[in-house]
């Protein structure tokens, strides 16, 4: 598939309709800064927003209570355990003001695909032998685009993003995508950017990992 130059998105950032859920199309698109959206009964879409969210990891920010869980040693946590399980609880989660969830069967199956590949990654937050949080995301070309997160316990997700934040940045990275920013994201630090500016710091990631490649 073929996908548009992203400065063309319409409103909302809607670029383009239709295509595959393929690992090659993923690879294409996430490294073009677009990523699928999908609704329900409509044909696949595919957006590149403008602004457009990031966390920049030296502002990240963790509530104390978080930081208490970390220090508490409250969750077990883990890499790429078990993350199908953490996608289709993200994708069973409640979520205010939406009816429907945006990760659907076809979605959950492509995204275990590529996790299969080493593209999908997630951390989870254990109590005992129960999965009570996690995130999951997919990295290409050296930029990690954060997917969505969920919890059964307090701190949970907010715990596995900490966890995300500081393995990302020991492999030398400085920020990642997080797509949209939500108000708990916002909270954390996360902040938009234009997407012509986002598009720039993608190149310009995408060129620092091929020479270190």
């Amino acid at each position: 598939m073929k996908f548009p130059n992203p400065e063309n998105a319409g409103p909302g950032g809607l670029l383009a309709l239709g295509g595959d859920l393929l690992p090659e199309t993923l690879e294409q698109a996430y490294s073009a800064g677009i990523f699928p959206w999908p609704e329900k009964d409509k044909p696949l879409l595919w957006f590149s927003p403008d602004p457009r969210g990031v966390l920049f990891f030296d502002q990240f920010k963790l509530p104390k209570s978080t930081r208490k869980a970390l220090h508490d040693n409250r969750f077990t946590l883990t890499e790429n355990k078990s993350f199908r399980e953490v996608i289709e609880s993200c994708a069973t989660r409640p979520r205010k003001h939406e009816n429907d969830t945006w990760i659907l069967p076809e979605m959950v199956q492509a995204y275990c695909e590529l996790h299969r590949l080493g593209y999908g990654h997630s951390v989870e937050a254990w109590l005992g032998e129960k999965l009570v949080g996690g995130i999951y995301g997919v990295q290409f070309h050296g930029v990690f685009s954060g997917e969505s997160m969920f919890y059964k316990t307090s701190e949970a997700s907010k715990v596995c993003l900490a966890h995300l934040v500081q393995s990302l940045m020991q492999k030398g990275h400085q920020w990642m995508d997080i797509q949209m920013v939500t108000p708990l994201l916002a909270q954390l630090g996360a902040v938009t950017v234009p997407r012509k500016k986002y598009l720039h710091m993608l190149l310009e990631r995408q060129k620092q990992y091929s020479v270190r490649s």
